[in-house]
């Protein structure tokens, strides 16, 4: 047989033929994308000539700096954003690789207002990374969790309740201990704690679920509020005084220059984290219990006539994700801030939620949505240091715009497991 023969009994790729309800949603991205493009490009039109000049390593004013003559990169990144906006709107590129068309908008839009924000001044950029990092770790802890809960089709608005309950316990466990791994073990344990309860109300008793998490998220709060001015307060020199977690650097890796103090030269509950994204990733998409918890996520029913349990199958993925958001919760005390204090988690909780929803119910993509707010949190404080004349309100206002954007469908398809929040009765 020819190669011709072969290659006309091949059947030829379907093509995707753009329905008109995907091209109002590419139009919609398309006209947001421009908007942020050309506010980019205004951005370097408007940027001091000069130069801008990064600090690359922490603390270090004389060295490792990187200095850019502002404008002309500004501009460069602005056009490089305007470029990527049109290819979307135009869709010059196929509908697989899109995404990376918002990610190199997302890049170029950033460059372009660091480069006006430093111009003719030194931008701290290692300590905006290392600060990104921080901010965003128990965020990522809390939006894994609640990834393997709405995966398996329970809403967990328990976050910041697992978060406060996991701060305190680590706080009080490290300090009676003078032991890490004991307070990083009883954090997660009241993380599960906390997990419990959330399933026996949601799947056992079929509570409403976000009415639950609200309740739970009240209750963590006066629980721990209670006990730290009973006890912690009374004898906080015994109780409250946990050491915090010291840096372990990664031989090799952690001397990779810029990177390499930010990235590996961490505590050891940074590293959880890195390994937590990589092993939920893997255990939900490429294991037969990740399969089973998002098909009873997805289609419980369907699932319990192939013989899955879909109960069981829900408490193991919440009481696991209680795992995660207790160990989130102990990166307030012992690996950043020390003491507890009420009400210390300040909402984070709700962020991951937030992160949760933006990385459309899927692990890398909260992280990714996780670092994103890390990243403006600590951009605001840079911003003050430097004097720029910004309000640092408003820009702890854009996570929370983009959360709203996303949550509207104008950044794609953003949809929940279709059983999450619905509770599951046996027939």
């Amino acid at each position: 047989m020819s190669a011709s023969t072969v290659q006309d009994a091949v059947p030829a790729a379907p093509v995707a033929i753009e329905g008109p309800a995907d091209r109002v949603r590419r139009l919609r991205v398309g006209g947001l994308m421009l908007v942020f493009a050309l506010l980019g490009l205004g951005l370097a039109i408007f940027t001091k000539s000069g130069k801008a000049t990064f600090q690359l390593v922490s603390g270090d004013l004389t060295g490792n700096l990187l200095g850019l003559p502002a404008q002309p990169v500004a501009l460069l990144l602005g056009a490089l954003g305007v470029l990527a906006a049109v290819a979307y709107v135009l869709r010059r590129v196929p509908q697989t690789y899109s995404g990376y068309l918002a990610i190199i908008l997302g890049v170029s839009f950033i460059g372009a207002f660091l480069c006006w924000a430093a111009a003719g001044k030194v931008f701290p950029l290692a300590n905006q990374f290392q600060g990104t990092l921080n901010f965003a770790t128990p965020l990522i802890l809390g939006a894994l969790a609640g990834v393997l809960c709405e995966r398996a089709g329970v809403i967990n608005i328990a976050i910041e309740g697992q978060f406060l309950v996991g701060a305190f316990t680590a706080a009080v466990v490290a300090s009676t201990t003078g032991s890490a791994v004991a307070a990083l073990i009883a954090a997660a344990a009241s993380g599960v704690l906390m997990a419990l309860l959330l399933a026996v109300f949601s799947i056992k008793y079929l509570v409403n679920q976000v009415v639950l998490g609200v309740v739970l998220v009240v209750f963590a709060t006066g629980v721990t509020g209670f006990l730290y001015d009973q006890f912690l307060q009374e004898d906080s020199a015994k109780l409250n005084t946990p050491d915090v977690l010291s840096a372990v650097k990664i031989p090799g890796l952690g001397d990779i220059p810029f990177i390499g103090p930010i990235l590996f030269n961490q505590t050891v509950l940074v590293y959880l984290t890195y390994i937590a994204v990589g092993v939920v990733t893997f255990v939900l998409f490429q294991t037969r219990w990740g399969l089973r918890v998002r098909a009873v996520g997805e289609h419980p029913k369907a699932a319990d006539t192939v013989g899955i349990r879909v109960k069981r199958i829900r408490y193991s993925a919440v009481l696991w994700a209680g795992v995660l958001a207790g160990l989130g919760g102990a990166f307030f005390t012992v690996g950043y801030a020390g003491s507890f204090t009420k009400e210390m988690t300040a909402g984070n909780g709700f962020i991951a939620l937030a992160a949760l929803i933006m990385g459309r119910w899927h692990p890398i993509g909260a992280m990714v949505a996780a670092l994103f707010f890390g990243f403006a949190t600590q951009l605001q404080s840079q911003l003050q240091i430097i004097q720029t004349p910004i309000p640092g309100e408003l820009l702890l206002m854009a996570p929370y715009l983009a959360t709203i954007i996303a949550v509207a469908g104008l950044v794609g398809r953003v949809r929940a497991p279709k059983a999450d929040g619905e509770p599951y009765v046996t027939e």
